[in-house]
């Protein structure tokens, strides 16, 4: 059974910016949409709204609206509906769980907004069993142009990266799109130095080389298995985040790899996903291991 891909929508500019995303995205990959709003009653007294049965009336029409602008768009896309009665993050995680991708809205300094604010947006990310990916206000199809990549981090072996080169591959194949694998690499300390490692960078030629053959070996799988994307292997001297971020001027989606782990101040998502979520202009998926 195919999985759709499912988009949260809270009526801010940034959600519907997401929303048209992943309606376009559902149509490259032949999926159904499905649009969910986690929704939690409060009072205000600011306006006539404590009855919970009318704010969840407002929230209905407003996702059905949302829905048909959507179709509207894309007449063949088959789109569902939901109503979340919880915002909680467990909540919110599992509206992910049985999608091909969870997409949403970022503003600026990657603040998910709506019913994703501040921690709570960062331990849905690192809690996800899908990737998710994030979108800002004012993305258009035209961000999508030919001629932008997609850019995918590449780092340690095959298996660490498999996940995303995977959702990357999946991505450019879609779109017709070139795939851009990013391998950023610094000097190791001495203490580093083994034996069984300094016969490995001899047997490669050195660090750079060895670099470039560890990227060619991560990348052999997947250049086998979509053999119509085209690739470009880059190789930079530098931090992982920095150098993606360098080369996000020809990236219409920037693809990253998570590194989910707890803390006594709550999950953390891995400093090269946030800085890129932080900084990125193009729409971000962070996608986690296998």
């Amino acid at each position: 059974m195919t999985r759709p891909i499912t988009a949260g929508v809270d009526g801010s500019e940034e959600s519907l910016a997401a929303l048209g995303w992943a309606a376009r995205e559902a149509v490259r990959r032949g999926l159904a949409l499905r649009v969910v709003h986690a929704w939690r009653f409060q009072s205000h007294e600011a306006i006539d709204a404590g009855d919970p049965d009318i704010q969840v009336q407002w929230v209905r029409e407003g996702l059905a609206e949302a829905a048909r602008s959507v179709t509207e768009r894309h007449p063949g896309l088959e789109v569902t509906t939901d109503v979340i009665d919880d915002g909680s993050v467990d909540t919110l995680v599992a509206a992910g769980a049985d999608a091909e991708m969870l997409v949403l809205g970022s503003r600026g300094q990657a603040a998910v907004v709506g019913f994703l604010l501040g921690s709570v947006g960062q331990q849905v990310i690192a809690g996800a069993k899908s990737p998710v990916v994030l979108v800002r206000a004012g993305d258009q199809a035209a961000a999508e142009a030919a001629g932008r990549e997609i850019v995918v981090g590449q780092h340690g072996d095959a298996d660490d990266s498999a996940a995303a080169l995977r959702f990357a591959f999946e991505t450019a194949a879609a779109r017709g799109a070139t795939l851009r694998a990013v391998r950023a690499w610094t000097l190791p300390p001495l203490f580093a130095y083994s034996p069984a490692s300094l016969k490995l960078l001899d047997e490669a030629g050195g660090l750079e080389p060895y670099e470039k053959k560890s990227l060619g070996e991560a990348l052999r799988p997947w250049r086998e298995r979509f053999p119509d994307v085209p690739v470009v292997e880059h190789v930079e001297m530098g931090s992982a985040g920095q150098v993606l971020l360098s080369v996000v001027g020809r990236a219409q989606l920037m693809v990253v790899g998570r590194r989910a782990r707890r803390t006594a101040v709550g999950a953390r998502i891995g400093s090269v996903a946030h800085g890129v979520l932080h900084h990125a202009p193009c729409p971000v998926a962070v996608v986690p291991p296998v």
